[in-house]
């Protein structure tokens, strides 16, 4: 199997000011075609640093990738950096050049076609993917039948660079085996404990296959990965050995091939044409981020309103100021009429509502950092559930209770 190394480039990413959503992405993509991601690396953009990496990187893999580190000024470390590993010199490539000049003339930034000149030196050993999103190009070297590929670092440009380009690339130029993927979602067992209930099935599996566990808030996904050279006998598989896991975690399953839990209950809505709506106070908006991601919800989700201020909870929502003053606004009785409101307001079959304690301060009634009530109405039935998380920060804390929401929503429909 063909392995490939990624390489992040750039100090924006080791002090944590910009997130790598490149990797992420590139190496999902990769596993599509069956090439195997072995090691990431993060690091500056010092010409030493980078060939030190790209030796490491060549030694482990044979598809190197690197993105960042590419700019329009003299100073572009990186690929000097390229042309000194690869014993090579910079020059100017006439056809990088003149795509460059219909890029700018088509944005109509002319003017500054010469400030990006340098974009268009390229190493002269190098085979050019053109960048149609960005003036920075990806330049490929090859060294022993190894490839290694210089990618720009901003996201909208790495993306149709790599499914576009150099994945159609890579699969005309190796002999690829196919990498295929299940997975079985799992609510109500701990991991530990789940591991014991399915160890005697995970042992048994065929040599070609492998599971990993990966926790999402208080749901398992038990991602089953085969690898082989025909794609159709994988699925078959992985469909034989899920139907072997099912009974041992039947009762605790809500889906079966879906990764997302936006996405689970996507499809349960569409396919029960349910209508849904929302009311958050402390997720501030993360639980109908969540359900919009996923393409298609505007068949199920209406609408939803971020109550986060007392008096809205009271004004829009038409919660009781009686029962806010008897019970503090974070409480059970005030999440119940958050979620009837919501439900009257929007028409709904569901509603969904938070109220609580994100944090980092005490909330406006002395409620502790990490409470949160919410309810889950459908139609007359209604559940209300309160978590206390004081260890996580805000944002985890948000996301966390919106997975967990959804989750719990799932398993009501089911």
């Amino acid at each position: 199997m063909e392995k490939a190394v990624l390489i992040t480039i750039g100090d924006e990413i080791l002090s944590g000011n910009t997130v790598d959503t490149n990797s992420n992405f590139i190496a999902a993509e990769l596993k599509n075609i069956g090439i195997q991601v072995s090691q990431v690396f993060t690091i500056s953009d010092e010409i030493k640093t980078i060939k030190k990496t790209l030796h490491s990187a060549l030694e482990i893999g044979n598809v190197v990738i690197t993105t960042g580190g590419l700019g329009p000024t003299r100073d572009d470390k990186t690929k000097k950096a390229l042309a000194e590993f690869f014993n090579d010199e910079i020059a100017l490539d006439e056809v990088t050049f003149d795509h460059l000049k219909r890029y700018m003339e088509r944005r109509g930034r002319l003017e500054i076609l010469e400030r990006n000149r340098e974009q268009a030196f390229v190493p002269t050993k190098s085979l050019v993917f053109q960048n149609y999103y960005g003036t920075a190009p990806c330049m490929m070297m090859e060294q022993d039948g190894k490839l290694c590929f210089s990618l720009p670092g901003v996201p909208y440009e790495v993306k149709p660079l790599i499914k576009d380009q150099i994945i159609p690339y890579l699969k005309d130029k190796f002999h690829l085996h196919y990498i295929s993927t299940r997975i079985v979602s799992v609510v109500g067992i701990p991991e530990s404990i789940l591991a014991d209930i399915i160890e005697d099935w995970e042992l048994a599996l065929p040599d070609n296959m492998a599971l990993s566990y990966l926790p999402v808030g208080t749901r398992v996904k038990l991602r089953l990965t085969a690898k082989g050279d025909n794609e159709e006998i994988l699925q078959q598989q992985l469909e034989d050995q899920v139907q072997k896991l099912l009974p041992l975690v039947q009762d605790h399953t809500i889906a079966t091939s879906e990764d997302k839990i936006e996405k689970i209950l996507g499809d349960m809505l569409s396919e029960k044409k349910l209508t849904i709506s929302t009311a958050e106070s402390c997720t501030g908006g993360e639980l109908t981020k969540m359900i919009t991601s996923n393409s298609g919800s505007s068949k199920y989700f209406l609408g939803g309103i971020i109550a986060y201020a007392t008096e809205k909870k009271v004004d829009i929502l038409k919660v009781s100021q009686d029962t806010v003053d008897q019970y503090t606004v974070v409480s059970e009785q005030v999440a119940q009429e958050m979620a009837k409101g919501c439900q009257k307001l929007f028409d709904t079959n569901i509603s969904l509502s938070t109220t609580g304690v994100a944090g980092p301060g005490k909330g406006e009634d002395g409620k502790e950092v990490g409470t949160v009530y919410y309810t889950i109405r459908i139609n007359e039935r209604e559940q209300t559930s309160k978590l206390y998380m004081p260890h996580l920060e805000r944002l985890d804390f948000m996301n966390f209770v919106s997975q967990k929401i959804l989750q719990d929503l799932i398993g009501m429909l089911i």
